[in-house]
């Protein structure tokens, strides 16, 4: 019988989005690359993380995971890198640090987004040399670890508004692993739900309980903001409610039982199509007319520089 893998054992799904994702995975765990997960919150990329760990060549060693956005600001760099005794008000002892921690393993930095710019200066040049100094220390030790960071940030967008560091970023992204949201595998909720149910009732010893059709349904047509999080949660309060029992749509909690209504859009494409390049042209007259030609205003409230706005003024020549 084949060796069920950390992957399987951990994760669960079958659309294709998944399972290219899974393959992807596979190949960096046998590397000791750095992988960047990427994706919302709840997606569960500690569970990928720790799958990649398990399957890697690092399995002895540590899975150290740590929330970057739970660092206190003060902290971090101690948090991470350790600290000497004395070493800052508070140090009444000597502390290793998480990187050191994971040493022989891998460490998982989650919501590395979130991590202070001073810190994230020590952190590129841990990356690049393995070597570490303690706060407080005057001596230089080099670690062994594999590092895994994840955010569910657009950390190129973070770059661009000067909160996160452009190095970091190119040596955090060798190989970015993004994702997918719960949305987006809906042919996996039914599977995702019998396996987390059945999980639930095991550790809380109680009986599965059973959906009817119309309640499957429901949960499949339903967004899952929170993803395979948000399903969990959800599924352990059936099982705690309901054991043993039918669950119908009638039980389902409400934000799922109501319609699931999209954001309106700020413009509908009639059916019978539009000419672009008119609406633009109504779109920057507006904003002239309720700017009182105001022209840095009007690009303001079109979203565009203000030099792109006099070209495209030149362009229709709209005086």
């Amino acid at each position: 019988m084949p060796r069920m893998n950390a992957f399987d054992q951990l994760l669960t799904g079958q659309s294709p989005e998944f399972c290219a994702l899974i393959r992807s995975a596979q190949v960096v765990a046998a590397t000791n690359v750095t992988a960047l997960l990427l994706g919302e919150s709840g997606t569960g990329k500690e569970l990928f993380a720790t799958a990649i760990h398990q399957e890697s060549r690092r399995d002895h060693g540590p899975f150290v995971a740590i929330n970057c956005a739970a660092l206190p600001e003060g902290l971090a760099e101690s948090e991470l890198f350790g600290h000497r005794k004395g070493a800052f008000t508070g140090a009444v002892r000597e502390h290793p640090g998480r990187i050191r921690s994971a040493h022989g393993g891998t460490l998982f930095l989650d919501e590395i987004g979130e991590l202070p710019l001073a810190v994230q200066a020590k952190l590129l040049r841990f990356l690049e040399s393995s070597e570490l100094q303690s706060v407080g220390d005057t001596e230089v030790e080099r670690v062994d670890v594999r590092v895994i960071a994840a955010t569910h940030h657009d950390l190129h967008q973070r770059v661009k508004q000067g909160l996160f560091r452009a190095d970091l970023y190119y040596r955090l992204n060798v190989v970015p692993l993004e994702l997918p949201s719960l949305r987006s595998r809906s042919g996996d909720i039914r599977l995702l739900l019998d396996t987390l149910t059945a999980r639930i009732a095991t550790q809380h010893g109680l009986q599965i309980p059973h959906y009817r059709p119309r309640a499957l349904k429901a949960l499949e047509q339903y967004r899952w903001p929170g993803n395979i999080r948000e399903l969990r949660n959800f599924a352990e309060r059936m099982v705690v409610l309901f054991p043993g029992g039918e669950i119908d749509f009638e039980n389902l909690p409400h934000e799922i039982r109501i319609p699931q209504i999209d954001e309106p859009t700020l413009f509908t494409l009639p059916d019978g199509g539009i000419r672009l390049e008119d609406l633009e042209q109504q779109m920057i007259r507006q904003a002239l007319y309720k700017t009182r030609g105001n022209r840095s205003h009007a690009a303001r409230l079109l979203g565009l520089t203000r030099d792109t706005l006099l070209y495209r003024l030149k362009k229709y020549a709209i005086d």
